[in-house]
């Protein structure tokens, strides 16, 4: 089972039918007792970094990302899901994020529109990644973002995937059971199905599952 962390931010449903569309079982929770046993985690998110932060300790659910990710079950951090890995953001001072990875969440630099809402093209770092496996080098992906976050040293070492807007940008990073993409792959087509599936399929072969904690 993999669960989709539904803390009442954004329209969750579109990640859900994506999963459920490549035949995974999938729940959205609510409560953190209803994440025991899942043998997977997507955190989604649309919106503002803070109002996104706000709502998930709120509802509990971030001390279900943080023991997923401490007890090696497989974790997808989508859009701000994925920026909320990062320690803080430019967005909303003074709210701190997951700081599962070192680096801060920036605004988009240089003569561009805001937000990137458009398809653009994914090009891989070169450093190994299952998230990535497969596939052309440059893959087509669905963004809608105004920030993304900028890893630190420690961190950038992790990122496998970077798209061209107004400069280089971190969008994907992969290190062992954590995930994290600034696109949509459930907007993505064929290509964001196929990122999905991997990670479905990197949930079966981990065959962990979340235990209460």
């Amino acid at each position: 089972m993999i669960a989709v962390l539904d803390y009442g931010i954004g329209n969750l449903r579109s990640a859900e039918k994506a999963l459920v569309h490549i035949g995974a079982d999938v729940r959205l929770i609510t409560k953190s007792t209803e994440a025991v046993g899942a043998s997977g985690i997507v955190l989604p998110g649309v919106g503002a970094f803070g109002a996104s932060m706000s709502a998930l300790r709120s509802s509990g659910l971030d001390r279900v990302a943080l023991n997923a990710i401490a007890q090696e079950v497989p974790f997808l951090g989508v859009c701000v899901g994925y920026q909320m890995l990062f320690g803080d953001s430019e967005e909303s001072e003074g709210e701190r994020g997951l700081d599962v990875f070192p680096g801060s969440v920036r605004r988009l630099r240089g003569a561009v529109r805001l937000p990137q809402m458009q398809w653009n093209t994914v090009q891989r770092t070169g450093v190994a990644s299952l998230m990535l496996a497969g596939g052309t080098q440059d893959e087509w992906m669905y963004f809608v973002h105004s920030y993304a976050p900028v890893p630190e040293r420690e961190a950038a070492e992790y990122v496998v995937g970077t798209t061209d807007y107004g400069g280089d940008i971190a969008v994907a990073i992969e290190r062992e059971n954590v995930w994290g993409v600034q696109f949509h792959p459930e907007k993505s087509g064929q290509a964001g199905l196929d990122l999905l599936g991997r990670f479905v399929a990197h949930c079966q072969r981990m065959g962990r599952r979340i235990v209460a904690g």
